[in-house]
C-alpha cells in the first residue's frame, strides 16, 4: 500500500474507514414518554456499542489506518478506546474529525474540537475538517481552525463538500490551504470538473459513498461485472481501485469484517487505460448525497 503525501506533507493511507455513529442503522420507535427515551437509550448502549466497538477493531486489525470522523457522530470514546487497545502506535493512525453543521452556527467550533478531543482520548488529531460549508459560516469556521493548527491540536487542516467557488473562496480569504477536499464521487457522479481543479491547486480529494451505496444502475453493470471477474475480484474492488488510480482516497463505510478485509485486497492489481475509461463512461452525473449549493444545514 503506497501511502499518499498531502500538500503539507502529511503522509495518508490512500484508502480510509468512515465508521460513522454506533447507532447508524438501528431501529426503534420513540415516544414522548420518558420510559420511551429511557429504554431506547439503554438498547442503544447494549446493542448498539459493543457491535461498533468490534467492528472498528476489526477494522483496525484488518488493516486500516487512516479514520475518518466527525463530531456529529457522537463516538469518539470508542473510536479512542479502540484505538489504544490495538496496540498500535498512536503514530502509525490518521485520524480525522469534523466541526459539525450546528457548532458553525452557534460560533461554538472550537468548544465542540476540544470537548471531541477529549472525547477521543487524544492529544491531537490528524486532519480538523468541517462538516459542510455551512452558508456565511464557513470562512469564520475555517479560521478557527487555522488557529487550532497553530495551536497543536491538529497536524492539518481540510474541508469537506466544498464546491469550486467555496474553494476559491477560502483559498483567498485564509491562510493555510486545505489538504483534503471531501466530496462526493462514485463511478455514477464522478465530479471530473471538480476534481481536476483540486489537483490543480493540490488539494488532495477524498470520496464519500464511493460505491454509490450499491446503486443497482453501477453494480449491475455488465461491463463493470466483466472488469471484475477478468481480475478475479469483486465489482466493489474494482470501483475502490478506480478511485485509487485516479489519485482520490476513497472512504468506505463497512462494519462487516470480511468486506472490510476484501476492501482493502485491491493493491494486488491494475486496472487497464481501457478498463478505466470504461468505468470513467459510467457517469450519470447522478448525485445521490446532499447539494452543498442546494441543501439546508440545519437538518445535516
Amino acid at each position: 500500500m503506497e501511502y499518499i503525501t498531502l500538500n503539507d506533507n502529511i503522509k495518508v493511507p490512500p484508502i480510509a474507514i468512515g465508521p460513522a455513529s454506533a447507532t447508524y442503522g438501528f431501529k426503534f420507535h420513540s415516544g414522548s414518554n420518558i420510559w420511551d427515551k429511557i429504554i431506547r437509550k439503554a438498547q442503544i448502549h447494549m446493542y448498539c456499542h459493543p457491535k461498533y466497538k468490534k467492528a472498528v477493531a476489526s477494522a483496525i486489525k484488518s488493516g486500516f489506518r487512516f479514520i475518518d470522523y466527525s463530531a456529529s457522530y457522537g463516538n469518539e470514546d470508542i473510536i479512542g478506546s479502540v484505538i489504544r487497545k490495538s496496540g498500535i502506535d498512536r503514530n502509525e493512525f490518521v485520524v480525522t474529525t469534523r466541526i459539525s453543521n450546528t457548532a458553525q452556527r452557534n460560533h461554538l467550533q472550537k468548544e465542540e474540537f476540544l470537548r471531541s478531543l477529549e472525547r477521543f482520548g487524544l492529544d491531537y488529531v490528524d486532519i480538523l475538517m468541517f462538516h459542510w460549508p455551512v452558508t456565511d459560516c464557513f470562512i469564520e469556521t475555517y479560521k478557527v481552525m487555522e488557529d487550532l493548527y497553530r495551536q497543536g491540536l491538529c497536524r492539518a487542516i481540510g474541508v469537506a463538500n466544498c464546491n469550486q467557488h467555496h474553494l476559491q473562496k477560502i483559498l483567498s480569504e485564509t491562510t493555510i490551504k486545505p489538504v483534503i477536499n471531501q466530496f462526493e464521487v462514485h463511478p455514477l457522479f464522478s465530479q471530473k470538473e471538480l476534481v481536476n481543479f483540486c489537483k490543480r491547486e493540490n488539494i488532495t480529494v477524498q470520496a464519500y459513498t464511493p460505491i454509490a451505496r450499491f446503486d443497482d444502475r453501477l453494480m449491475r453493470l455488465p461491463a463493470l461485472k466483466k472488469i471484475a471477474a477478468a481480475h478475479s475480484k469483486t465489482p466493489v474492488q474494482v470501483v475502490l481501485r478506480w478511485h485509487i488510480q485516479n489519485g482520490i482516497i476513497p472512504v468506505i463505510r463497512s462494519l462487516n469484517a470480511k468486506r472490510q478485509t476484501e476492501n482493502l485486497n485491491i493493491f494486488d492489481f491494475q486496472l487497464s487505460s481501457s478498463e478505466m475509461m470504461i468505468i470513467d463512461g459510467f457517469n450519470i452525473n447522478s448525485r445521490l448525497r446532499y447539494d452543498p449549493d442546494n441543501c439546508d444545514f440545519s437538518v445535516l
